[in-house]
């Protein structure tokens, strides 16, 4: 259904369904909507939805996939529904790669405009240092191009606080060279954690910018537990062996996809589900490496994620440097007697039990969350005041507002676990709800 989410757990009660192939009928859009005191909400496939969108058109970004890559320049130009994966297959044979997460069926516009971690994060800093420029069209339908120079303010906002602002159509790249990639995934079976952690702690202590190491311990339901590291080098495969080394000196692994790869094949080492489901997840970042001891039941998955090196220095972005070593992330999926308070209470205990800095990456929230919780107050005042000024009637939904409600508490609840009911899909190039 289109007005489901990502996580198919979220309802999202929206007025409307809008899918604009192109700038003017998103401009039709976005002034329908003003016109008749409409809310719009925009998502390309959902991710990050939180059903915050009450009396709102949901607008899809799908189908603004135009792509074009200046392997000269360096410069990549998309559409806002380009999902990560697309553009790593365009760059990747001129021997050039953009910021990646983990999945490559995630937008990059919904990566890039909330900061965004990636594979390369650790060497080129946040997915949103690599916005040259954005196309939107702002509160009033009115298509604008918006950059550093012509627009600081709203430039600031865009590379890192969501949808909040106006509807980016096209985002403008700074690609970086990639010639040579190495990595992949070992893994061992769960009895062999302390030695794994052990050893992933000695080599995130020495890594140089260019290594990304994310270490991740499950437990499926019928299948024995295990733990994996996840690893990207940019780099050769023989200074890769080397950094390695105390991997290599662990028992040996139950698998080891550890290969030369390509840019565009980065979705293959995590193997994530690329099709929506129920699931529920919470992330916090660490002043310090911890890994959980003991059973992870209920959940199924938690993985931690080395940080630091350009992420740790100056960003001229909402999220600024991360300062946080760490990032843990807890995922659970209800059922066999599991519920998602089960999940919650669990994902609680674990954080509570770990040194939180109590900030988590805006990419990373979860539906109970609010703005505050990724970012500082003075951030969170500069942010506010922007949309006051350049969305004063609320026009634009993002999922999670700059002018919500900061307390974990107060904001709103679990989602519903069923599904929302249905709603109509906005024709071309009549615009009707």
């Amino acid at each position: 259904m289109l007005t489901t989410g990502w996580n198919t757990a979220v309802e999202q009660e929206v007025v409307a369904v809008a899918e604009p192939a192109d700038v003017d009928e998103a401009v039709a859009v976005i002034r329908h909507a003003r016109e008749h005191g409409l809310g719009v909400a925009v998502q390309a496939g959902g991710h990050g939805a939180t059903g915050r969108t009450g009396g709102s058109v949901l607008l899809r970004t799908g189908k603004l996939t135009g792509l074009t890559v200046d392997p000269a320049a360096r410069r990549a130009r998309i559409g806002s529904g380009v999902t990560a994966g697309q553009l790593q297959a365009a760059v990747a044979p001129h021997g050039l790669t953009a910021p990646a997460g983990s999945s490559p069926v995630v937008s990059v516009a919904g990566l890039a405009l909330g900061g965004g971690l990636s594979w390369f994060g650790r060497k080129h800093g946040w997915a949103a240092d690599r916005i040259v420029a954005l196309e939107v069209v702002d509160a009033d339908g009115r298509p604008r191009r918006v950059d550093a120079d012509s627009d600081p303010e709203l430039f600031w906002a865009l590379r890192g606080a969501g949808g909040d602002f106006a509807l980016v159509t096209t985002l403008e790249l700074a690609l970086f060279p990639a010639p040579r990639l190495y990595g992949g995934r070992m893994w061992w079976p769960g009895e062999h954690t302390p030695e794994v952690a052990d050893a992933y702690r000695r080599l995130t202590a020495t890594a140089p910018d260019e290594l990304s190491a994310w270490l991740q311990l499950a437990q499926f339901p019928g299948v024995p537990p295990m733990v994996a590291v996840d690893l990207t080098y940019l780099g050769d495969q023989d200074d890769a062996r080397d950094l390695l080394a105390p991997l290599d000196r662990l028992p040996r692994p139950r698998s080891d996809t550890r290969r030369r790869m390509s840019p565009a094949d980065l979705g293959s080492i995590t193997a994530e589900p690329t099709n929506p489901g129920v699931r529920y997840s919470r992330a916090e970042l660490l002043t310090e490496l911890a890994v959980p001891a003991g059973p992870l039941a209920p959940l199924l998955s938690v993985q931690l994620r080395h940080l630091g090196g350009a992420l740790a220095r100056p960003s001229d972005s909402p999220h600024g440097a991360l300062t946080e070593p760490y990032l843990l992330s807890m995922l659970g999926v209800p059922g066999r007697g599991v519920t998602a308070r089960d999940i919650t209470a669990a994902q609680d205990r674990l954080a509570a039990a770990s040194p939180v800095s109590g900030r988590t990456p805006f990419t990373f929230l979860e539906p109970r969350q609010a703005a505050a919780d990724a970012f500082a107050p003075g951030v969170l005042a500069r942010l506010r005041d922007i949309k006051h000024r350049y969305d004063p009637g609320n026009l634009f939904r993002g999922s999670f507002p700059v002018d919500q409600c900061d307390s974990r508490e107060t904001v709103s609840p679990l989602p519903p676990t069923k599904k929302s009911r249905s709603a109509p899909v906005l024709a071309w190039p009549t615009v009707s709800t």
